[in-house]
């Protein structure tokens, strides 16, 4: 238990020590700008439609385009995460004036 805490405080001290001096480029920037304005259940909805159509072609016998579409899935869940990290912390966070938060 005394050891679990005291990994827990490393892992804390070594994140808390991170260079936090390295910005986002203007691709990034980019990027985040256009992903922010996407709704967040556009990527979970379209992960389902995914994940219905693989079952869909896997009943009518087509296994490999099945198993094709299948595996977008969990790559639109994960765009869905940084979609919605983009929208909660956005880029460059701490380059944000106090006053706006």
């Amino acid at each position: 238990m005394a050891t679990d805490i005291a990994k827990k405080e490393g892992v804390m001290n070594k994140a808390s020590n991170a260079d936090t001096s390295a910005k986002e480029g203007p691709v990034a920037k980019a990027i985040e700008s256009q992903t922010a304005k996407l709704p967040s259940d556009l990527f979970l909805w379209t992960s389902v439609c995914a994940m219905a159509t693989s079952l869909t072609l896997k009943l009518t016998g087509k296994d490999h385009l099945a198993l094709f579409i299948g595996q977008w899935a969990a790559p639109f869940l994960l765009f869905g995460i940084y979609n919605k990290i983009v929208k909660v912390e956005g880029h460059d966070s701490e380059s944000t004036p106090e006053s706006s938060l």
